[in-house]
């Protein structure tokens, strides 16, 4: 497994271990792959991620923008992955019913050192584009910490850093 995958994985669990938000939302959430500044997830759907006629509910969208923004960030190499700053979702397409499994892409478009910029687009189960989220996050305070590591420019190995797993 490349040490991009396997350290956003890591952050992944960290996230899941804090037993707040995340956990609660989307426990079944699944890091499917993980190259610098590109995430690839997905999500079972389960009767609580509905809304009131049966498909996705618009918040767990929402939610998933902030999280996967989150993890694309972490792609990077940031263990830590800021605050949020500004966030939004465009919702093209109902995103799917219980059962289903919504797929997601998170990309950085930008970093640099106080700012970070995302984008993720979620596919229903028919492969068409649901909806569209854009995160930007405050990572000035966050870069530096002790678990933060530097990848290979294909996400690979580790280059600086430790490579915990």
């Amino acid at each position: 497994m490349a040490a991009c995958l396997r350290f956003t994985r890591r952050v992944w669990r960290s996230f899941v271990e804090n037993k707040g938000h995340d956990q609660q939302c989307f426990p079944n959430l699944r890091i499917l792959d993980a190259k610098p500044g590109l995430l690839k997830a997905s999500l079972k759907i389960e009767p609580y991620n509905l809304n009131r006629v049966g498909t996705v509910h618009g918040g767990l969208i929402m939610s998933l923008t902030d999280t996967l923004g989150s993890l694309a960030v972490a792609t990077k190499g940031q263990y830590m992955t800021g605050v949020s700053v500004d966030i939004g979702t465009s919702f093209v397409k109902p995103a799917g019913r219980v059962g289903d499994e919504l797929t997601a892409t998170a990309i950085v478009t930008g970093i640099g050192k106080s700012l970070a910029y995302t984008r993720v687009d979620f596919y229903n189960a028919q492969g068409q584009l649901a909806a569209y989220g854009h995160h930007t996050k405050y990572v000035g305070k966050s870069a530096g910490h002790e678990n933060d590591v530097k990848f290979s420019e294909d996400g690979e190995r580790v280059i600086e850093g430790e490579d915990v797993e």
